[in-house]
């Protein structure tokens, strides 16, 4: 069984810029609640490129690290979760919304962990995630209006 959750956030920039600030992945954690994100391999950019974020507070936290199974700037970017604990599928979108208007899609499609605990402490878990990400796009899409990606 696995936690679907999806999010978006209208952002008034460019589909491109919107891209752009997306795919910075060492500066997500600007914008990505108590995250810090590295690209490992490639860069971060193209199919097979490698990606690791750390989601916590000091030592105590999750490491995830990902692997780019599509790559459609300024579009799509998929990712195949890889961890001991984060697994499935996550993926953003880039829609136009018009000229110089976007909208940022964030998709996550998780395998729960530890079995039957996992499934009976998502609904209990799932709140705080999707809050935490609601958060998280709207500071995003600030992020972006501002230019600072």
């Amino acid at each position: 069984m696995g936690a679907r959750l999806e999010r978006t956030v209208d952002v008034e920039a460019s589909v491109e810029q919107t891209w752009a600030g997306a795919t910075d992945w060492a500066r997500q954690g600007e914008w990505l609640l108590g995250t810090s994100v590295r690209p490992t391999v490639q860069n971060g950019q193209g199919v097979g490129a490698v990606i690791e974020a750390f989601t916590g507070l000091g030592r105590w936290g999750v490491l995830d690290t990902m692997t780019i199974t599509r790559w459609e700037p300024p579009y799509r970017c998929r990712v195949q979760h890889t961890g001991r604990v984060v697994r499935g599928t996550g993926e953003f979108e880039v829609r136009g919304r018009g000229e110089g208007r976007s909208t940022f899609v964030w998709r996550e499609d998780l395998d729960l962990p530890l079995g039957a605990l996992g499934r009976l402490g998502w609904p209990l878990v799932r709140p705080l995630f999707a809050a935490g990400l609601r958060v998280s796009l709207r500071t995003f899409g600030r992020w972006v209006e501002a230019g600072r990606a």
